[in-house]
């Protein structure tokens, strides 16, 4: 409940919105027309401190510089409540009258642009997905690194088991989930004390999860980054995306979450935070599980408790390889294979397509000259794929290696890499008519692949065939995609 100071405050912004505010724990939020007030509570509760109206500018403005910089005009300022000589309220700052309270002024969002809502009608689709993973890389581009950080997970971790077992969620149960993150911390300890000194440690959103995305500007943006814990905020940057992978995971599908993760890793080219995955979306699982107990709604946090147990259950690894010509379907065989593959949230897709746009600086869908197909320049794109293969990999996350992988030597760089990160691995090769390639080629609109009719018609000219390689009738994608599930699914059982 708001504080009796907060009143008068109370009563001006709800007259001023025509109506009751959205309460949660720490705040009010007056909805109006067009604008959107919001009002810190006058609390102290055992992680933050709010109950001095200076404590409530202060959060207010940092708040402000958190997320202006993401929304553009979204975010608009932060005023003070001020009492007039008459005693009426206004907003300030006026000569000489008293402050009484600050706001946070906003614009307002139509309720179906926030992401949560969207996810409950079903409307976040491939393309809002990749938009969504694009706009989380850009927004951890734009952060400072802090080498010099200390991972603070064990704290992290310390404060969710309180909060589980306050909750009321099985003691058992939590305490049992306590030991095994204790031992998956352990594991990615010194992994996470590097990943800080590489520069992937950062004063990060700290809440990204699908309630805090919205589209504005007819983009998808973060806003209410965790403005009162900077501790809680200096993150890997892996902890944060997962929350959104989590959420989506739980709320859409395994293959959203596994469509974002990938997209985010094809702009970032960190491949290596897979090996986080398991520690983090339990983590944020269990946020929600203590969050939904506390709030009555029990079968909800059981499902949150058993996803949070579940992500930490290990799942071994395996390399798959998908080669063909251009238009074979490699990328389309990839996205609907990888979440039937592997740990959550599915494996890693690797292109090279996508590696050679971000060596050159540029997004996944813009065309690049022929000098950056040079053999200098595909060797440093085919390396940086047989890498990240390996690292994603030792990792303990299934890997999908997307190329043509006409050369026997670009074959060999996976076999090398699957056989230093000691994982299983298989190859396929994808076949179809070259009318059926021609037809693809020519049809493409919007993707990583720089391949035309010309570069088909070459390559198909010195097509090397499926060699030692599994070949797979490509004609149609969905029945390539199911004969590759079924070859690793045998293979898997044989093991």
């Amino acid at each position: 409940m708001p504080a009796r100071e907060q009143t008068e405050t109370i009563a001006f912004l709800r007259e001023l919105a025509g109506g009751p505010p959205i309460e949660t724990h720490i705040s009010l939020v007056f909805l109006g027309t067009d604008t959107v007030w919001k009002l810190k509570k006058a609390v102290r509760l055992s992680f933050l401190d709010f109950s001095a109206p200076d404590a409530r500018r202060h959060f207010c403005e940092r708040e402000l510089a958190l997320n202006a910089p993401a929304a553009p005009g979204l975010y608009r300022d932060v005023v003070p409540i001020v009492r007039l000589a008459d005693g009426r309220l206004a907003f300030g700052p006026r000569d000489d009258a008293p402050v009484l309270d600050w706001v946070l002024r906003m614009a307002r969002v139509p309720a179906g642009d926030f992401l949560e809502a969207r996810a409950a009608r079903g409307q976040i689709d491939g393309p809002l997905q990749d938009a969504v993973a694009d706009a989380v890389a850009a927004y951890h581009a734009r952060l400072l690194p802090l080498p010099d950080a200390i991972p603070a997970m064990r704290n992290v971790l310390a404060g969710n088991v309180q909060a589980a077992l306050s909750a009321g969620l099985p003691p058992d149960a939590v305490l049992a989930w306590d030991e095994a993150m204790r031992d998956g911390l352990d594991r990615i300890a010194s992994w996470l004390a590097r990943r800080a000194h590489e520069g992937f440690m950062r004063r990060a959103h700290g809440d990204l999860h699908l309630g805090n995305l919205c589209l504005w500007q007819d983009k998808p943006v973060p806003f209410d980054a965790l403005e009162f814990d900077e501790a809680l905020a200096t993150i890997d940057l892996g902890y944060d995306l997962a929350f959104l992978l989590m959420d989506l995971d739980q709320r859409v599908c395994r293959a959203a979450a596994n469509r974002v993760l990938n997209r985010y890793v094809a702009r970032t080219g960190d491949a290596a935070l897979v090996r986080g995955l398991p520690v983090f979306l339990s983590l944020r699982a269990m946020v929600r599980a203590h969050v939904a107990a506390r709030s009555g709604q029990a079968p909800e946090a059981q499902a949150y408790l058993d996803a949070a147990q579940a992500y930490l259950r290990p799942e071994a690894p395996v390399i798959v390889a998908i080669g063909g010509l251009p238009g074979s379907g490699k990328s389309t065989v990839a996205r609907a294979v990888a979440p039937d593959i592997g740990r959550t949230p599915g494996a890693l897709i690797l292109r090279s397509d996508e590696i050679r746009k971000r060596q050159f600086g540029v997004a996944p869908e813009e065309r690049l000259p022929k000098i950056a197909y040079t053999p200098e320049a595909s060797r440093l794109v085919f390396e940086t794929l047989a890498d990240s293969v390996r690292i994603a990999a030792s990792s303990g996350q299934a890997v999908i290696a997307d190329a043509t992988f006409m050369s026997a030597a670009h074959r060999s760089m996976i076999a090398q890499a699957a056989k230093r990160a000691g994982v299983v691995w298989h190859g396929f090769w994808l076949d179809a008519p070259l009318s059926v390639l021609e037809q693809r080629v020519a049809a493409r609109r919007g993707d990583a692949s720089d391949a035309d009719i010309a570069v088909l018609r070459a390559a198909a000219g010195n097509d090397p065939g499926a060699g030692d390689w599994t070949r797979v009738d490509a004609t149609d994608t969905v029945s390539a995609a199911a004969q590759i599930r079924k070859a690793i699914t045998a293979a898997r059982e044989l093991c």
